[in-house]
């Protein structure tokens, strides 16, 4: 909470380079994930019990890199949907060149890189204007395969990451809250991040019914901390009950989900009477999602930089 001061597209073998995207795609994986909504069904939070494949980001098996954005909605939905026991992901093209093939049949997630380009008619216009082009955002599509659906590939990258230790304290998520520098005050009954003072105030870890729940509470925080202006600089002008505040809420549910799958913690919904007001949005803006979603990669990024600088390694590159 902030507190203010008042599924996969099927695809053939193969990859689409470069292909301009219909706005229906938009159309079609928003609508896809109104319908999970309707149902009560969240998609960054489905049972993981139903999915064979262990926590995790979506990765590109070829170049390591984690997908961002809208991509790991898809992909965590193809996941579940197809019962893939692992999230490592590859190219057409990808697995040929590490020894393997896609077998013969399989069918590929559509996920979508954006990009920009200027028209024709913009840089005549700003030509004559004397003036700097507009670039036109739009998406283009490719398919990748699970590793899953790939035959003759390295051993290890079918491999599972190792299980979490049953206890309730998760060390890599203590050493991320400390990492970040964040002004985190333990104790009273609520949870919230107060922008004016750049403060998160959490309920002792005790306090919580399933003592799991204060990580990711913590990293829903944490989400909001991030659009502080001294960081991500997001939008936190919105009162309780607008679609401002509706939209910073989604980002920080997806930016928890996405951080704390990337910690090894089952992802849950911290705020489903939220749920109503994220129907809204996303029926009035097909592209809210992902906006939203994109915004929510860029904060766990961000968030989990401060795990790698406490490791002494650089932050992990993303994929698009």
């Amino acid at each position: 909470m902030r507190k203010t001061g008042k599924r996969s597209v099927r695809g053939d073998v193969g990859e689409k380079r470069g292909e301009p995207l219909k706005r229906s795609l938009y159309s079609e994986i928003t609508d896809r994930i109104i319908a999970d909504l309707e149902r009560g069904s969240v998609p960054w939070v489905k049972p993981w019990g139903r999915a064979r494949a262990s926590l995790g980001l979506p990765k590109n098996a070829a170049t390591g890199r984690s997908y961002s954005g809208i991509n790991i909605l898809i992909l965590w939905g193809a996941v579940i949907e197809r019962g893939y026991p692992g999230q490592n992901w590859l190219t057409f093209r990808q697995a040929l060149s590490l020894g393997g093939n896609v077998r013969r049949g399989e069918h590929g997630t559509t996920i979508v890189h954006a990009d920009r380009f200027v028209p024709k008619d913009e840089k005549e216009r700003a030509k004559q204007e004397d003036a700097e082009p507009q670039a036109v955002p739009f998406l283009k599509r490719f398919n990748v395969f699970n590793v899953a659906q790939c035959e003759g590939l390295p051993e290890h990258l079918y491999g599972q990451p190792e299980p979490l230790p049953e206890r309730d304290i998760i060390p890599q998520a203590e050493a991320l809250m400390r990492a970040s520098g964040a002004d985190i005050r333990i104790g009273g009954d609520r949870a919230f991040y107060m922008p004016s003072a750049d403060f998160i105030q959490l309920p002792p870890q005790p306090a919580f019914f399933e003592q799991i729940n204060y990580y990711r509470t913590a990293l829903h925080e944490l989400g909001h901390w991030t659009g502080h202006p001294a960081r991500l600089a997001r939008d936190f002008s919105g009162s309780f009950g607008s679609k401002t505040y509706a939209r910073e809420e989604l980002i920080a549910e997806l930016t928890a989900a996405f951080t704390c799958s990337s910690l090894g913690i089952e992802p849950t919904v911290r705020h489903a009477d939220y749920i109503a007001s994220w129907l809204e949005v996303l029926r009035e803006d097909n592209r809210a999602i992902f906006r939203a979603a994109s915004l929510a990669s860029k904060a766990a990024d961000f968030l989990l930089g401060f795990r790698a600088d406490a490791r002494g390694e650089g932050p992990e590159g993303i994929a698009a």
